[in-house]
């Protein structure tokens, strides 16, 4: 059976028109004419006899079948990107831009360390960080938004690698003037029936505070969720509700004369897992390897309250 005789320009092409919706737009990101682009993508639906594109006047729609190319287009032009990159690297060791993606409750505390480092070792490597909101890290990584993400595990994708990186302490946080901020370590058994504030739900850990209120029996205040850890702090000091709150937060931003204190538990550790991810198809393997290395040396000697992975 013969091969369709696609090509990678129209795929490129299609890709953007169908994140673009817009064919003049799609034609600039592709630098190329609107007429350009135009006959590449029915050229391509030619070959397929498939109708790929709806033509509207304002715009450009995929058909059920478009989607599908396109969702198929970018793991191939993903492929083909790895296939360059693993060459790159393969003549010159790690170099170039690494497109990192990070939560805005994770990265701005961690990341400032590597960067550093990184640029100490490799010179000629460079990151692009780029804040999203947690549940939307996976999806973009993807669609190539990210090369990477540090993100809050567990993650489950079999088109996805991920590595464990360290694991993060929650401590409870309390106004200062809270009953229960006079214990140097609470008991969880104190914990029932404390109004608990949280993220909200587009954080991962929304969901592990839920599920401790669940385990301790408090009230999650679902009335007042934060949009940022500022914010739920900022909340807790006025004495709206508890919290709890990652180490390396609390390491960068509560201080002897904050509005608040954090506590441990008694006998109870409470951790959230990191862990680096990358698509299987990525080419620069062996360079996110080493930034894995490097973050996991730098949570060992800058943090001695994360508990590395090995």
């Amino acid at each position: 059976m013969a091969r369709p005789k696609i090509t990678l320009k129209q795929l490129e092409m299609l890709v953007a028109l169908g994140e673009e919706l817009h064919f003049r737009r799609a034609a600039e990101r592709c630098g190329v004419s609107q007429p350009s682009l135009s006959a590449q993508i029915q050229g391509l639906e030619e070959e397929l006899t498939l109708t790929l594109v709806e033509r509207a006047r304002k715009g450009a729609l995929l058909t059920p079948a478009g989607r599908e190319v396109v969702a198929r287009g970018r793991v191939v032009l993903d492929a083909v990107q790895g296939i360059a990159d693993f060459a790159a690297e393969a003549r010159r060791g790690p170099s170039g831009t690494i497109r990192l993606g990070a939560k805005p409750t994770l990265g701005p505390y961690i990341l400032p360390h590597v960067v550093a480092r990184l640029h100490r070792d490799h010179p000629d490597l460079r990151l692009y960080i780029r804040e999203s909101t947690p549940r939307a890290l996976e999806q973009e990584l993807s669609q190539g938004v990210h090369d990477i993400i540090l993100a809050q595990l567990p993650i489950s994708s079999s088109e996805l690698n991920v590595q464990r990186l360290f694991r993060e302490p929650l401590y409870l946080a309390l106004a200062a003037d809270h009953p229960l901020a006079r214990f140097e370590k609470v008991q969880p058994r104190m914990l029932e029936g404390l109004e608990v504030l949280s993220l909200s739900p587009t954080f991962h850990l929304h969901d592990q505070i839920v599920s401790l209120c669940q385990d301790f029996g408090a009230t999650l205040l679902r009335d007042y969720e934060g949009t940022s850890l500022d914010a739920v702090r900022q909340m807790v000091g006025m004495g709206m509700g508890a919290t709890f709150l990652p180490a390396l937060y609390i390491w960068s931003e509560i201080t002897d004369r904050s509005e608040i204190v954090v506590r441990p538990l008694e006998g109870k550790t409470i951790y959230r897992s990191i862990g680096l991810v990358w698509r299987k198809s990525a080419g620069r393997v062996d360079t996110f390897h080493q930034i894995a290395r490097l973050i996991r040396t730098v949570a060992k000697e800058e943090f001695s309250n994360l508990i590395v992975e090995t």
